[in-house]
């Protein structure tokens, strides 16, 4: 089963110095057929206004992934960790049992535009944590570049869960398949461009959904970005 969430039918909410499309339910958007894929909760399209943030807020219990896709987001957080996180790299933070922390555009003038991911973890209660990486175009260039697993593997952010990210960038003839094993769930985002994944053409925001399929077939891309998610099932 492979079925197709197009991005108009995203949840969506403007707040003046935020607008933010949501995947999944969040805040007051409630979708009984979109409240999680496996345990990939949250995918929220933010784009923040110059000099507006989300103020010292608390998390437990998930593992929030950002991925900025333009300008900087500026991150505070109460395990002592300040950082500015720009498109290239990965944050993620594991909220555990328990942190606070501050996302801001500090930038007079420009929108940061990224992606707020929240995977659910394995286990609760772990001591919070965070780490950040870079993963350059290169890296991610007509290829399925591994970002973010279960065991830090080929360089990539680890997570409390037994589920993987993946970063391609697609133009023209470049093409990249992703193998799932029996039993396991995908997901595909498109980041940005036009892209054809498993025959469907998709547009930035679009997503789909893979249930009981052997295999993600990328291709076709036109300055094209995607995510793909490897995810195990859960009740």
């Amino acid at each position: 089963m492979i079925a197709l969430r197009p991005a108009a039918e995203r949840g969506h909410a403007n707040h003046g110095w935020l607008d933010s499309w949501h995947s999944f339910s969040f805040a007051g958007y409630h979708d009984d057929n979109h409240v999680h894929w496996g345990p990939l909760r949250v995918i929220n399209e933010d784009r923040v206004q110059p000099g507006r943030g989300f103020g010292t807020h608390g998390h437990r219990d998930m593992e929030i992934i950002s991925y900025v896709i333009e300008g900087a987001l500026g991150h505070k957080d109460s395990m002592g960790n300040a950082a500015s996180i720009v498109p290239g790299e990965v944050q993620r933070m594991s909220a555990g049992s328990g942190v606070t922390h501050s996302e801001y555009n500090h930038d007079a003038n420009g929108t940061t535009h990224f992606l707020q991911i929240w995977i659910i973890p394995s286990t609760n209660g772990v001591t919070p944590g965070y780490a950040q990486q870079t993963f350059t175009d290169a890296d991610k260039r007509g290829r399925l570049r591994l970002a973010v697993s279960p065991d830090a593997a080929e360089g990539s952010v680890s997570i409390h869960q037994d589920a993987r990210m993946y970063a391609g960038l697609f133009d023209g003839d470049e093409r990249a398949t992703l193998e799932l094993a029996e039993g396991r769930l995908g997901y595909v985002h498109v980041v940005r461009g036009e892209v054809a994944v498993n025959g469907h053409a998709l547009k930035a925001g679009d997503a789909l959904l893979y249930r009981d399929e052997p295999r993600v077939d990328v291709s076709g891309g036109v300055d094209a970005e995607v995510l793909v998610f490897d995810l195990p099932r859960m009740e």
